[in-house]
């Protein structure tokens, strides 16, 4: 319940856990639904991701590409801040469901619409349903996970998300073909909503919500605030999160118009480009539980993401070896630190601590809003090319708050 009086006021909304024993493990066939249809949400967000930027850039200059992202940020923001209200009234699982449909009519727009600011205008709403879709997600995994078993199955709900993102930008790539019609992306992902919607309506509608915890967002300021090794942390996960934006953003953009590479090319590229996560994140969980702690690995990541993005401002030939290998290494260090910034936090994450949650769900649209804003201001002083160097200098200051946090080991 609210307090008297706080009827107007923004909330972050985090389930309220009760601590259960490993004989309380649910049954494993709503975990592995739970992972299905995390892999195919993730599926309906990745397959136009990667040429979102072109598609939009056939309206505008990069200049205004970067407008409508930062407006979706902004939007998205916004959104997590009122969608608690709508959880609290209706529940997770009707909000969750019209959230969904609101998608699926903004995917027929894109799809369908020739107008520019229609498709602006539906393509920042939709960056932002996405977002308070996946909110939704988490709620309904948080209450069929207990306290036990949390490792096992973030690690398997990671892992279908994972499996989406390495095969969708081939997917996306080969429906955009030598024509350039980056609809069909938007067509294939609209496609992935209808066994979503039906999966979410055909195993949650008896859904029981949690207990939800509210702090106004002063509270919640003032609640991570009083954690050094959060703030840190945080800072270190939104310039995590600017990286993936950025990267999601332009690279594309410069692989294609500047560096020529065709979509088939740029799709094999990124498909290898994002083996990492896959492959490495699970044994250095391992290692970092039971060698090194995170901090140490969490820095090596960042020093691997920034070196790495600096060095792609010198590539000046087409050679898709050379660009996925060198992408290739900056997911390196970026899975690096993403697995290391999971272990730390959860770590140090309590039931009474669990406002924290919010904020990690907001880090997001946050970047979204900062990654365009480093391309204009960018854009001011140098050429796309050294935007790479930008954005990889950016990634080496984030040593400094990784190497500060306090260890857990």
């Amino acid at each position: 319940m609210l307090c008297p009086g706080s009827e107007n006021k923004l909330h972050v909304i985090i389930p309220h856990m009760q601590i259960s024993s490993s004989r309380d493990l649910p049954k494993s066939n709503v975990i592995y639904t739970i992972a299905l249809i995390g892999f195919i949400y993730a599926l309906h967000i990745v397959l136009p991701m990667y040429s979102n930027s072109s598609f939009l850039s056939e309206f505008g200059s990069e200049r205004i590409v970067s407008l409508i992202y930062m407006v979706g940020g902004a939007v998205s923001i916004l959104g997590f801040l009122i969608a608690p209200s709508f959880i609290r009234r209706y529940g997770n699982y009707k909000t969750s469901v019209v959230l969904i449909c609101i998608q699926i009519i903004l995917f027929i727009g894109l799809f369908f619409s020739a107008s520019p600011t229609v498709i602006a205008t539906f393509f920042m709403v939709q960056l932002a349903v996405s977002a308070l879709i996946g909110l939704t997600l988490d709620i309904f995994l948080e209450v069929y996970t207990d306290s036990v078993h949390i490792g096992k199955v973030r690690g398997l709900y990671n892992a279908s998300l994972n499996a989406s993102w390495l095969i969708a930008p081939l997917i996306g790539s080969m429906l955009i073909g030598s024509t350039g019609n980056y609809r069909n992306t938007f067509f294939a992902a609209l496609l992935m909503l209808l066994p979503f919607l039906y999966l979410i309506y055909r195993n949650f509608p008896r859904f029981k919500d949690p207990n939800y915890i509210h702090l106004s967002p002063v509270q919640l300021v003032k609640h991570i605030g009083g954690n050094k090794n959060w703030v840190k942390l945080f800072s270190a996960n939104i310039i995590l999160q600017v990286f993936y934006s950025w990267m999601v953003v332009y690279s594309p953009i410069y692989l294609n118009k500047t560096m020529g590479f065709s979509w088939f090319d740029i799709g094999l590229i990124l498909t290898i480009m994002l083996l990492p996560f896959p492959l490495i994140q699970y044994p250095l969980g391992k290692i970092a539980d039971e060698k090194y702690g995170e901090k140490e690995i969490m820095a090596l990541g960042f020093v691997i993401m920034g070196i790495a993005t600096i060095f792609l401002a010198f590539i000046n030939i087409p050679n898709v070896a050379l660009w996925a290998l060198v992408l290739f290494i900056t997911r390196i260090g970026a899975a690096s630190v993403e697995v290391m910034i999971e272990s730390y936090f959860f770590k140090t994450v309590s039931p009474r601590d669990a406002a924290a949650l919010g904020v990690f769900r907001i880090t997001r649209p946050v970047s979204l809003f900062i990654a365009p804003l480093i391309t204009i201001v960018g854009l001011m002083f140098t050429t796309n090319q050294y935007l790479f160097v930008i954005i990889g200098v950016i990634c080496l200051t984030a040593v400094i708050p990784a190497l500060s946090i306090k260890d857990t080991n």
